[in-house]
């Protein structure tokens, strides 16, 4: 089997930090996601208006964070 150099280690080591935080800043995201989306369950609105005024919120918020995200 073929020696790693110094460097493919390197990569190699950064890689994996790198792709565990992507998948450490995914769950952060998900997890806050859901529990909006749970407080709108935990409501039990009367009607599908406020539901669906809710999911607006929520959609609105998503698509503010998206925009902030973008300009960084």
């Amino acid at each position: 089997m073929a020696q790693m150099s110094s460097s493919d280690l390197f990569i190699k080591e950064y890689q994996e930090r790198f792709e565990k935080k992507i998948k450490e800043n995914e769950i952060t995201s998900l997890e806050h996601w859901k529990t909006q989306l749970d407080k709108i369950v935990a409501m039990r609105p009367d009607s599908v208006a406020s539901m669906q005024l809710q999911i607006t919120k929520i959609s609105d918020m998503m698509a503010n964070r998206i925009k902030i995200l973008k300009k960084e």
